[in-house]
């Protein structure tokens, strides 16, 4: 199935990124706006408590099964919005690895903030995210 999601690349910012700096999608694709992503487990328990990269690889897992049952994937993700719960750029840089390696070639535009609190207890990590898929 052809893709909808086009990465733009800017040949005049900044090659330091490591993320597309634009995306598109046509007109006849279907956009899917996913919830943030939160490290919980089945029984809607926090994981990974403490541990930023750990909390970011569960929200990863999450995101996946809910682009899954919205009919898409990874690959069809056309931004994303990286939330930490932290002031140190180390738990970011920690948290932004997870997801950057998770998306592998697929380098969507993405914004990473830290910020003051999370909405579950001991959550320190939760990735937004807007999808698009041509549907048959």
């Amino acid at each position: 199935m052809p893709r909808a999601v086009t990465l733009i690349r800017s040949a005049t910012l900044s090659d330091v990124a490591e993320y597309a700096y634009a995306a598109t999608a046509p007109a006849e694709a279907r956009l899917i706006f996913l919830a943030g992503s939160c490290p919980l487990d089945a029984d809607g328990a926090t994981v990974a408590v403490g541990d930023v990269a750990g909390q970011a690889a569960a929200c990863v897992v999450n995101l996946r099964t809910a682009l899954k049952d919205a009919g898409a994937g990874l690959d069809d993700v056309i931004s994303t919005r990286v939330l930490v719960a932290t002031t140190r750029q180390s738990d970011l840089v920690a948290a932004w690895q997870v997801v950057r390696d998770a998306f592998g070639d697929h380098d969507v535009p993405s914004t990473l903030m830290g910020v003051t609190v999370l909405g579950y207890h001991d959550q320190l990590v939760e990735i937004e995210a807007v999808a698009a898929v041509l549907d048959a």
